[in-house]
């Protein structure tokens, strides 16, 4: 199996290192990540301005070929499938702060699978606390079981996994609503910088198919996702 792996934290985000160690017991793996943090910038690419492309040695005594490029997630994944070829999956992450409600559309994590998924790749965006990474190294394989047990990338070519601290289950969600909200504070000569303040919390619903709601409560979240941003079913319904 053929694996591109990137992130939005960064070539040197130890997420990268935890998701690409763990993916080379599944198969031959290659890693085109950013140069820099690229947090929040969504699915943006680069049309008509250069952007560098290097090798890196960041994985070389695993013999794994990785790459860094100056640009976003998305330009990540468009680069990689067209200089090197179709692969069969693509692993974003593992993303230092959850992805669930709302943020998934800021979330440049989710962004290169999105990316992917247009390049008909299937493709698994992978978020956690961030705290640390420590608790990820112990269930990538069971989330990997449970997505072949299921038979999950059969039934869906896209999914956003959200993964708390001490995770005690799995479950299938539904993505989410508001996640956080920002502010806007003054830092002096006309500037402003923005403050996140997390809102959602634990109880918010009573459904755990809720994806802030499985994670509260210690499960992990796996979410089928879809690039269309069309009703079809109100389509149908106007056509008739």
């Amino acid at each position: 199996m053929r694996i591109l792996i990137t992130n939005d934290d960064g070539i040197d985000a130890a997420g990268l290192r935890v998701l690409t160690e763990w993916a080379r017991k599944l198969g031959d793996v290659t890693v085109v990540a950013p140069k820099f943090e690229q947090s929040a910038k969504s699915q943006s690419i680069l049309l008509r301005t250069p952007f560098e492309v290097r090798p890196s040695e960041i994985f070389k005594k695993y013999g794994i070929d990785a790459y860094l490029v100056d640009s976003t997630p998305a330009d990540c994944v468009r680069f990689a499938v067209d200089k090197f070829g179709k692969f069969d999956v693509v692993f974003s992450g593992i993303n230092r702060g959850l992805n669930m409600g709302y943020d998934v559309s800021y979330s440049g994590t989710c962004a290169a699978i999105f990316e992917a998924n247009y390049a008909r790749i299937p493709a698994v965006a992978f978020s956690t606390t961030p705290e640390g990474f420590s608790h990820t190294e112990n269930v990538l394989d069971g989330i990997w079981e449970y997505f072949e047990k299921n038979g999950l990338l059969s039934k869906c070519d896209l999914y956003n996994v959200n993964i708390p601290e001490d995770p005690h289950g799995y479950i299938l969600t539904a993505q989410g609503g508001a996640y956080f909200r920002d502010s806007f504070e003054p830092c002096g000569n006309d500037m402003f910088i923005t403050r996140t303040i997390v809102v959602a919390k634990k109880g918010d619903c009573d459904d755990l198919h809720i994806d802030t709601e499985a994670v509260f409560n210690g499960l992990i979240s796996i979410t089928p996702m879809t690039v269309s941003h069309t009703r079809l079913d109100l389509l149908k319904e106007m056509i008739k």
